[in-house]
């Protein structure tokens, strides 16, 4: 983010990711909702099918569905105060439902088979992005750089993939082919089997993350304020934004894993506000870390992976060198404890696209052809290529657009349809989201897509 926030300058960069938050923030609560719905409607299902067990003959089950289909409703859309609702509200999300399963029951096959289109290709992307991270980092920490300290390295010397590494049999390319190698061989295994308990090692992540975020922008800030700053970034830059527009929406991405993330919250009383200062303190985080980054580096000299910039051997921002190495593997333990899990998740999606009802897969296909569909693509991009911002560019302006703003708002707008058709236009859902004209859900399609064909022209006219 830094890198690109470099690229496009601080005016663009501010407005642009404001924008962004605000809009993700918007899709976010369309999931919630649609999250609601989808609960109510699998209770609405089970008390139906509970209600069909206890009929004992055909003229009374007739009746029974005429008669108690009323008083059931009478009794699922009560005020909250009553005591057939005290314990259960229609609308509790108390069941996990994946965005998978949503799409199950509110597109038509169509729409199932485009959305999974989407989360598989965003979760080919996530592993490349990742598979090409992890051994650039680790390129770049132990391939030796000759330099002269009293003159600028931007000056002097000038890095490419030739340049040699380890010694002049090895170039830098090769370095980070040896590196993806290894890393495919280590981490690749894992998405033949199943990963499970990975709470304590998400935990830990998490951890490392906070971390590492809160050294880069205390050593930054700290070499600011020391009027050491190098950077002096523009204003504006408009053919740097579409790849701004990729990396924030990249950077803004749950809506996926909102399940998981909202189900298991007891008190969802005030929801919409919980996630709205979610999104808050996020984006004040990305602001802070971003803009001081851009005026501590030469802003033609900060690199994808951020963290890299701490290791500069002549001009090192801090003494403590168990800092920069910190700072420079932490990518390397983070991305890899986290591709093993998107490897698994990408693999089940992909056998989930194919499935056909009544086919059960061979064993061969289940085990071997599945896996390797998972690995092999996402790997090959990275031998192929090492830019960062241009894999987190496309896959965010794509497919994570894709999933951050059209399903989204294709979700909740077949959710809200089918609430009025199972409980009536009187009921209310107390998980609705605060944009719950329909004019937002149009306004989120127009961005969404107008965003796509901008990003795609100006692909175009920048290549040309």
């Amino acid at each position: 983010m830094p890198k690109a926030f470099g690229a496009a300058g601080r005016l663009i960069s501010l407005v642009l990711i404001i924008l962004l938050g605000f809009f993700s923030f918007m899709t976010t609560t369309f999931v919630v909702e649609t999250m609601s719905v989808a609960n109510a409607r699998l209770r609405w299902k089970t008390r139906e099918k509970q209600n069909e067990d206890d009929a004992h003959t055909e003229d009374v089950i007739e009746d029974e569905e005429e008669n108690q289909s009323e008083e059931e409703r009478r009794a699922l859309l009560a005020p909250v105060n009553d005591p057939k609702r005290r314990r259960v509200d229609l609308y509790d999300i108390t069941e996990r439902v994946e965005m998978g399963q949503m799409a199950s029951m509110f597109f038509n096959k169509i729409g199932w088979y485009l959305f999974y289109l989407c989360i598989v290709i965003y979760l080919y992307g996530d592993l490349a992005i990742y598979a090409a991270a992890v051994p650039k980092s680790l390129r770049d920490i132990t391939c030796p750089v000759n330099i002269t300290c009293n003159i600028k390295p931007s000056k002097q010397i000038n890095l490419t993939n030739s340049s040699p590494c380890w010694g002049t049999a090895v170039n830098r390319q090769n370095a980070y082919r040896v590196y993806l190698g290894a890393f495919s061989l280590l981490l690749g295994p894992f998405v033949f089997f199943n990963v499970q308990k990975t709470k304590y090692l998400q935990l830990l992540t998490s951890l490392m993350r906070w971390v590492a975020f809160t050294i880069m922008i205390i050593l930054a800030m700290t070499r600011i304020t020391h009027g050491k700053g190098e950077g002096h970034p523009k204003m504006e830059s408009i053919t740097s934004v579409p790849n701004l527009f990729g990396v924030c929406v990249y950077s803004f991405m749950c809506q996926h894993s909102l399940p998981s993330l909202v189900t298991p919250i007891k008190n969802k009383r005030h929801l919409s506000l919980l996630v709205f200062f979610d999104f808050l303190v996020i984006l004040v985080f990305y602001l802070v870390l971003s803009f001081t980054g851009i005026f501590c580096f030469n802003n033609k000299d900060i690199k994808d992976i951020y963290t890299l910039n701490f290791m500069d051997k002549c001009d090192p921002i801090t003494s403590a060198k168990e800092i920069s190495y910190f700072l420079g593997l932490f990518p390397v333990f983070t991305l890899s404890t986290n591709f093993p899990i998107i490897a698994i998740t990408l693999r089940n999606n992909l056998k989930t696209l194919f499935h056909r009802d009544g086919y059960t897969y061979p064993w061969i296909i289940d085990r071997i052809f599945f896996p390797l569909l998972t690995i092999v693509p996402p790997i090959a991009v990275a031998f192929g290529t090492d830019d960062l911002e241009f894999l987190v560019g496309v896959t965010g302006s794509y497919a994570g657009a894709g999933i951050q703003y059209l399903v989204p708002a294709f979700l909740v707008y077949s959710a809200r349809k089918e609430q009025r058709i199972l409980f009536g236009p009187g009921s209310i859902n107390k998980h609705t989201s605060p944009f719950r004209h329909t004019f937002w859900v149009y306004f989120v399609w127009i961005w969404g897509t107008l965003s796509i064909i901008f990003v795609t022209v100006n692909h175009i006219l920048t290549k040309s």
